[in-house]
């Protein structure tokens, strides 16, 4: 595996490359207070490479403006139009499959562009998927999620304050497409990816998706 920079207009972002010919391309979007080099995004990439993926962690937008604090809602359009962008230019990394996704704030923002266009993607990946405000059920982010059409991967810990497994659960059944949902026991939103099989257990799940394997 080689991992080096990659920039282009508007694009910033690391990439995994593997030493075989790839199989596919993963590109994955960081969490509100995070950036490209979130734990998180680094497991999954060492994972899905390992796998035969080139894999993409991208900088959104806001957070290229700025090194800190988290995203405004009034630029959320703009880390959408980012995620496209990071799409469009590495696609030519890689044959084979699309996988986009992204942890919380990221995969939100990954499954509306899903939602609004496909997003081009073969399917979409979501970790700890901030489905409510802590504490706050009423106000469910859903309302994109029927859009969604492409087959769905949601990697949840069962102590995640943003939705309990029955929410999460209940939410898939909104997207037309196969899902499946992959619990983290005792896992909190940070999914703890150094001390939980997160990784492997989230690759597992996509390629079983991939494959057409029924959930």
């Amino acid at each position: 595996m080689t991992v080096s920079p990659f920039t282009a207009d508007g694009v910033v972002a690391d990439v995994h490359r593997p030493h075989t010919d790839p199989i596919g391309l993963v590109v994955l979007a960081h969490g509100a207070g995070g950036n490209r080099d979130a734990k998180i995004l680094h497991a999954y990439a060492d994972e899905f490479c390992g796998r035969g993926f080139v894999v993409a962690r991208i900088d959104l937008p806001y957070r290229q403006r700025r090194p800190k604090g988290p995203p405004s809602p009034s630029t959320a359009p703009a880390d959408r139009d980012g995620i496209r962008a990071a799409v469009a230019s590495l696609r030519g990394e890689a044959d084979g499959p699309l996988v986009v996704g992204g942890h919380s704030y990221g995969g939100r923002q990954v499954s509306m562009v899903i939602g609004e266009d496909g997003g081009g993607a073969d399917l979409l990946l979501l970790s700890s998927y901030p489905l409510h405000p802590p504490g706050k059920p009423e106000r469910a982010r859903i309302e994109h999620l029927p859009d969604i059409t492409v087959p769905t991967v949601v990697v949840h810990g069962s102590n995640d304050p943003f939705a309990t497994t029955d929410e999460i659960t209940e939410a898939l059944t909104l997207i037309p497409a196969p899902t499946r949902l992959v619990e983290i026991d005792k896992g909190g939103h940070d999914l703890k990816p150094d001390r939980k099989p997160t990784a492997p257990e989230a690759a597992d799940a996509v390629t079983a998706l991939l494959a057409g394997e029924p959930s």
